[in-house]
């Protein structure tokens, strides 16, 4: 048998078998490279980035309890569903109208020098509102608190400021990026309420608000804090106010749909679990929805979507109007609320990839020294939303059915289709909308 002149083992060892010639390397194996990094863990990787988004997701989990614990700790006490809606419903009109003004502050004077102090009052309305519900205070001071909490800064808005300012000239990074954000507020609105449910139930009623009080102004704190990731403030800036930007009315009356969605199937869920006999579990079958929601962003941010987003946003609105209807299948055809669970999971599935794209192009028509007021401006328009789509929701479920109520979703998703095919694809040179919006 032939063997090899050197011992070495990076000689190969050669034999033969009847007639075959058989070669076998003893050479060291080469390890390969390391393996790329994912688009989540690049984003993270970059300097400063863990930190403002650990700030940021304490802060941001309170927006997902507060309106539970408010009501809870007042009709828990005051024995008066009506009350505790109508001083939330006070608190969010409030915030309709300061929360703009607080973010054009942000733009101007920086982020830690205006959302610090704007935090510490909301929560002094918070812990105000608390003492008034505990210590029995006549109504009008439970509005007057609840108002107060207005000032509350739009914690995702300002961190969706923070990526762009990071991301400048990276398209697919900032996909990645708002799809991340996007993400988080489906997480945060699936966990705030079920744990705000648990602290007013397990402890005392205003412990949900006591706790998101608490968190609110640890994670600005800590969010503030990270000053090398702030995009510079813009005290002299020269840009149109967002609102007067080409393109943004018509993704405002999006937003606006868009958030009637939300606010109906809230209301219509909650109403149908009741009429099931199973209240205590419209939080779980809420929760589902924020899942799928959760899930479909992180896969959404991952993907390159091939086209200009103001070319997708009507696929996703398309998506989304078509999987509304099948809340409304499971609860007409079958009365089911586990097939409803398993609809609203489905169905929660174009939820964030229609807000990541919407959001996208809110950022592209917004002056880059006034994001957070653009920003802040189509969270308003989906506070207004999902005010309308509630008080709708609720009047359906009353006089109609509540199964009948989860057409008012369908009817919503498919008047924000109706708008961005209107407003927003382009149909010729001559559309004053889509001129201006940047088609990458």
């Amino acid at each position: 048998m032939p063997r090899p002149t050197s011992p070495s083992r990076d000689t190969p060892l050669l034999t033969v078998t009847a007639d075959t010639l058989v070669a076998v390397d003893f050479g060291p194996r080469k390890r390969s490279g390391p393996r790329p990094k994912g688009p989540y863990r690049r984003l993270l990787a970059l300097p400063g980035a863990r930190a403002f988004t650990a700030g940021n997701l304490v802060a941001r989990l309170p927006m997902g309890m507060f309106g539970v614990s408010a009501v809870v700790m007042i009709a828990g006490t005051r024995g008066s569903y009506a009350l505790a809606g109508a001083v939330t419903a006070t608190g969010l009109a409030a915030t309709a109208v300061v929360a703009p003004w607080t973010a054009r502050l942000v733009d101007r004077y920086g982020q830690a020098r205006v959302a610090l102090p704007a935090t510490v009052f909301a929560v002094l309305g918070s812990l105000a509102l608390l003492l008034c519900v505990r210590h029995g205070a006549p109504d009008w001071t439970l509005f007057a608190s609840y108002a107060a909490t207005a000032t509350t800064p739009n914690t995702g808005g300002m961190s969706r400021a923070r990526w762009a300012h990071l991301l400048k000239g990276d398209a697919e990074a900032l996909h990645t990026a708002n799809s991340f954000e996007q993400a988080a507020d489906e997480l945060c609105f699936m966990l705030g309420p079920v744990l705000a449910a648990f602290l007013c139930g397990t402890f005392f009623p205003e412990a949900g608000t006591l706790t998101g009080a608490v968190l609110l102004l640890a994670g600005v704190l800590l969010f503030t804090a990270q000053r090398s990731t702030e995009p510079p403030a813009a005290r002299r800036s020269s840009a149109r106010s967002p609102l007067r930007s080409p393109g943004m009315r018509p993704l405002l009356a999006v937003c606006l749909a868009t958030g009637a969605v939300f606010g109906s199937l809230e209301v219509v869920t909650l109403a149908f679990a009741d009429e099931r006999g199973h209240r205590a579990a419209s939080g779980a079958v809420l929760a589902l929805q924020a899942a799928g929601s959760c899930a479909a962003g992180l896969l959404y941010g991952a993907v390159r979507p091939a086209g200009p987003a103001r070319s997708r946003l009507p696929w996703c609105l398309a998506a989304m109007a078509a999987l509304m209807t099948l809340p409304l299948l499971a609860t007409g055809l079958t009365g089911s609320l586990v097939l409803l669970a398993g609809a609203l999971l489905v169905a929660g599935m174009a939820t964030a990839p229609t807000m990541v794209t919407t959001m996208t192009l809110v950022q592209r028509c917004t002056p880059a020294d006034r994001l957070n007021e653009g920003m802040t401006l189509a969270v308003t328009g989906l506070l207004g939303g999902i005010a309308c789509g509630s008080a709708t929701g609720g009047w359906t479920v009353e006089h109609v059915s509540a199964a009948a109520g989860y057409g008012v979703p369908v009817a919503a998703a498919a008047i924000a289709l109706l708008v961005s095919l209107c407003t927003l694809v382009p149909f010729g040179s001559s559309n004053r909308f889509t001129d201006s919006l940047p088609t990458h």
